[in-house]
């Protein structure tokens, strides 16, 4: 029954934000009776047959300024600021990464000069469209090069958005996973390696992934990164990018030299790994007992069935154990769907646990969104721990126990990649533009996105504390719930 329950409220976002796109299309923007003929973007259903094969990927072609002006056009509507954006912003930016990837190539053109633009979302696209083709006309006929100017000016068009649940696909990207198999600290957020602004510039193993690279080399968690290939990962706090590239993004077959120090013996360790396609591990949600009756849960990432097997355990070992709290693990957890509704429902109902609003001329409109109170009550003191990687349904959980005061919250301040909901929408050569419908708000309404959710007790993890094995943030949330 839950299961059919999340799999209704996904399908009723998707039908709220087809709504919504025909609405807002109709009305966004004087201009729209002037907008080029070009193929509107497709909104991809995102629900699926679990007992069918997935359909084959669509075939790629080349993206082409009409692709880019696709995605243009498609941003308007769909975008939940669209509606209010100024295009000149995008066009710019866009024509930004059209530049720069022509001075990295040895290209840049003296005719490469952005035209003027005048707001007007149709004459601005126009304006644009001409000079880029002036422009690509000089451009060397390597498909190669055509297809790297053309994704450099879409992903730095999208990317001026500057929202962390918006970007564009291009389908391109090597399907193989080669990795050292270790998360290293001073990155946000999942997938994407995102740099924390807030790191002090020393970076340390985190965590080894089982038959891995690293593991076979006897790396560990907690050994202190002095050197890579010969470079500092930082120099006077400045993130070295290259350098940590070897790392967060490996070629398969690379070889790496890793030149590390371990708290626990002091030792200083010359490490040689070959990046490899190693599958990521099968991680099983789980629930043990601690400190005797404390059931421990971890939550890698947020959907359905681990959720309804992690509320099966602990009330399991309810039947055997008089349990006096719960730890809900969330650290590492990059998010996922609106499963947590379900883990939010074991705690409280009929309350109001965030909001999704979209941007009007005239007023935002927000629509609450609820726990599912069909699942059974917990009635246990909870405490959740998190993390800088505890992202987008990560945030949004850890918000609202924090805002209602469902439990405690421990650890470090969460990720803040919390948008609203993302939908896909197709564009003619076979790629994905990904743009959020809604901006999401807590339940004290206040903005997640960029911030993140701070803990009620700091309590962060160092390199010399998982070098020794210890785990201050379990430790705290032991000492909350004695």
């Amino acid at each position: 029954m839950m299961r059919f329950c999340a799999n209704r409220k996904t399908l009723r976002v998707v039908s709220v934000l087809s709504a919504l796109a025909a609405v807002i299309a109709t009305s966004a923007n004087a201009n729209a009776s002037e907008a080029p003929l070009l193929p509107a973007c497709e909104l991809q259903p995102q629900d699926s047959d679990p007992s069918q094969p997935p359909p084959p990927p669509p075939e790629l072609k080349p993206t082409t300024i009409e692709t880019i002006g696709q995605a243009y056009f498609c941003i308007f509507p769909n975008y939940f600021g669209g509606l209010m954006l100024d295009d000149r912003p995008l066009l710019l930016s866009g024509f930004a990464g059209l530049t720069e990837e022509l001075q990295r190539r040895g290209l840049d053109q003296s005719k490469a000069i952005p035209p003027a633009l005048t707001g007007r979302r149709s004459s601005d696209w126009a304006a644009f469209s001409q000079v880029y083709q002036a422009i690509n006309a000089d451009v060397p006929q390597d498909p190669v090069v055509r297809q790297a100017v053309a994704e450099a000016t879409m992903h730095a068009m999208v990317n001026s958005l500057h929202d962390d649940h918006a970007y564009w696909d291009s389908g391109r990207r090597n399907s193989s996973r080669a990795t050292l198999g270790v998360r290293i600290s001073g990155f946000r957020g999942p997938g994407k390696e995102l740099f924390d602004p807030a790191a002090t510039g020393s970076f340390f193993i985190t965590n080894v992934s089982p038959r891995s690279p690293a593991q076979a080399a006897g790396v560990r968690a907690g050994d202190e990164i002095i050197a890579i290939n010969g470079a500092p990962p930082s120099v006077d706090g400045v993130l070295n990018k290259g350098a940590l590239s070897w790392i967060t993004s490996p070629t398969e077959g690379t070889s790496v030299t890793l030149t590390l120090h371990r708290p626990a013996t002091d030792a200083t360790l010359s490490v040689g790994l070959t990046a490899a396609n190693v599958p990521p591990p099968l991680i099983q949600p789980g629930t043990t007992l601690v400190d005797g009756n404390v059931a421990y849960a971890k939550l890698e990432g947020f959907a359905v069935e681990p959720v309804e097997k992690l509320l099966s355990d602990i009330r399991q070992l309810s039947t055997t154990r008089q349990l006096r709290g719960v730890i809900f693990d969330l650290r590492g957890n990059g998010g996922g769907d609106e499963s947590g509704g379900i883990l939010l429902g074991a705690l409280a109902h009929n309350v109001v646990t965030g909001y999704w609003c979209d941007s009007k001329p005239i007023r935002d409109r927000c629509t609450p969104n609820r726990p599912d109170n069909s699942v059974p009550l917990l009635n246990l003191p909870v405490v959740v721990l998190v993390d800088r990687i505890c992202a987008s349904a990560c945030d949004v959980f850890s918000s609202a126990v924090k805002d209602l005061h469902l439990g405690t919250v421990v650890g470090t301040r969460t990720s803040g990649i919390a948008s609203g909901p993302t939908a896909p929408y197709r564009l003619d050569e076979g790629s994905t533009i990904w743009l959020p419908a809604f901006y999401q708000l807590g339940a004290n309404r206040e903005r997640i996105d960029g911030i993140g959710v701070a803990p009620d007790y700091f309590a962060p993890v160092t390199a010399a504390d998982l070098s020794a094995g210890r785990d201050p943030g379990l430790a705290k949330a032991l000492a909350v719930l004695r």
